[in-house]
C-alpha cells in the first residue's frame, strides 16, 4: 500500500508555500540501521544508557 507525502510550510501570517509537490512514496518493510543516529552522548542521555 503506498502513501503520499506533501511538504509545504506556513509562515506566520498564514501563507503557505510548497517545499515539495506531493508525490508517492513506498513505505520499506525493514529499516536499514546502519543509517541510524548514533546515540546522544551528552551527560544526561549517557546516564540513562547506564
Amino acid at each position: 500500500m503506498g502513501m503520499t507525502i506533501k511538504v509545504y510550510e506556513v509562515s506566520r501570517e498564514g501563507a503557505v508555500r510548497i517545499v515539495r509537490p506531493e508525490a508517492e512514496v513506498v513505505p520499506v518493510k525493514a529499516v536499514d540501521q546502519s543509517s541510524a543516529f548514533p546515540a546522544c552522548q551528552c551527560d544526561k542521555c549517557k546516564a540513562k544508557q547506564s
